[in-house]
């Protein structure tokens, strides 16, 4: 369970990708057999990419590979540079809130209005639903990566960067 806990954007990312990939093929290997596109495939493959962005984000804000400008943090005496770190982490924080509570207003607006996708004709929060607790879970990974980096100590900056 420990792994499932650790790795769950991964295994959501991996199976969002295979599914993706399925539907692609599948779609290349209709339209070529019959000359006619398998419709459907655009609607479930852009809305899986958006899937795949917002878990593939979780990701990255755990390992600490999210964007982030730290040529002035890195200029700064330490204390300052803590400040400016606090800054950003609440300000991250912030941010990924409202994107969390906006799109749960958005999936609340759905269901409520019952409103369909254009292809398939399913509930439109079905491709939704996703979303508010992909970006909390962005807000938990990118807490556990700046509660490991407050606590490392410091480094002396590299000679040439890692690349």
């Amino acid at each position: 369970m420990r792994f499932v806990l650790r790795e769950f954007e991964k295994i959501v990312c991996a199976v969002l990708f295979l599914g993706m990939t399925l539907i692609g093929f599948i779609n290349v290997v209709v339209r070529y057999a019959t000359h006619y596109s398998f419709a459907a495939s655009e609607e479930v493959l852009t809305n899986g990419f958006l899937l795949l962005t917002v878990f593939g984000a979780a990701i990255a804000a755990r390992r600490g590979e999210h964007l982030a400008v730290t040529l002035v943090q890195e200029a700064l005496p330490r204390r300052a540079a803590q400040a400016v770190f606090v800054l950003s982490v609440i300000l991250s924080v912030l941010l990924l809130a409202a994107s969390a509570w906006f799109s749960w207003v958005t999936l609340m607006n759905q269901i409520d209005s019952g409103i369909r996708s254009y292809a398939l004709g399913l509930p439109a929060w079905w491709y939704q639903i996703g979303l508010p607790f992909g970006f909390a879970l962005i807000i938990i990974r990118y807490l556990q990566h700046a509660s490991e980096t407050w606590q490392a100590p410091p480094q002396e900056p590299q000679a040439t960067p890692s690349v």
